[in-house]
């Protein structure tokens, strides 16, 4: 009858450290003669699990020299362990394949026809399940966005053809059309009043206001203007000489200030 307590001489425990994990608890504990319970306890005290091995010198020994010329899983295979035992004493010896070694299984591989994926591609004349089906349906039309439908936000956003709004840059807007394309749906009032009036805005060309105001959009009060116009309107050097030189003195001093600012700000730090 195997005992409950033993007072586990070290060959014992050699037998342990060489078979625990490796051979079926309940055979290691016949051979000891204990119970698998107290195989379990001692491996514990001993802080050794199934997963794990001792790797003693001779045994990593043995490993480097599989290693340089057989694969992770040839080595299990060959000392009578698991893939991830091997990974771990790989691992722990810091042991590298050579250039040499992968070289030559690439090779071997590309013989066989399993490198590279050759294995999961397409073959030659490979018919697909789905060759020659055409508008393919699966189901899900219930759940489906229909054409034109909005709901949540987009609905909370949407305004009906006819509206107006200011964009970004403060000219007025008008919807025009309902396509869900911003640029297309909307567009500048002086834009479309200067149309309506059989007009044209050449390419290279700005509609511009007479008195400044976006606003107003009359068609007296818009001007167009060639960009090279608008550019020599809009320069600072149409001013006397006494304000161009303000004016770059004011840039050159906010230029340092703002220079400066950053430099007195602290650096971010990242945990």
């Amino acid at each position: 009858m195997p005992r409950t307590r033993h007072p586990w001489p070290p060959a014992d425990d050699a037998l342990m450290r060489a078979e625990y994990g490796r051979t079926p608890t309940r055979e290691l504990a016949a051979r000891i003669g204990v119970t698998p319970g107290a195989i379990n306890q001692r491996a514990k005290k001993l802080g050794l699990d199934a997963g794990r091995i001792v790797w003693t010198p001779d045994r990593i020994a043995q490993l480097r020299g599989l290693y340089a010329t057989h694969s992770a899983q040839e080595c299990a295979d060959l000392m009578g362990l698991t893939y991830k035992q091997v990974v771990h004493g790989v691992k722990r010896a810091g042991l590298r394949k050579s250039r040499e070694w992968k070289i030559a299984r690439m090779r071997e591989a590309h013989q066989r026809g399993t490198a590279g994926g050759t294995q999961t591609r397409f073959a030659a004349g490979h018919a697909t399940w789905n060759a020659g089906v055409t508008g393919l349906d699966i189901g899900g039309k219930q759940t489906r966005f229909q054409p034109g439908q909005r709901s949540g936000r987009a609905m909370q956003l949407w305004r009906p053809i006819g509206s107006e709004s200011i964009d970004a840059y403060g000219y007025p807007v008008r919807k025009v059309s309902d396509t869900g394309h911003k640029p297309t749906d909307w567009r500048w009032i002086h834009h479309l009043v200067w149309e309506a009036a059989g007009r044209e805005i050449p390419p290279g060309h700005a509609l511009t206001f007479r008195d400044g105001d976006k606003r107003n959009a009359t068609l007296d009060n818009l001007e167009l203007l060639s960009r090279a116009e608008l550019m020599a309107r809009n320069t600072v050097h149409r001013y006397p000489e006494h304000i161009v030189k303000a004016v770059q003195a004011f840039g050159v001093l906010n230029r340092q200030i703002n220079r400066r600012t950053r430099a007195a700000q602290p650096e971010d730090t990242h945990p």
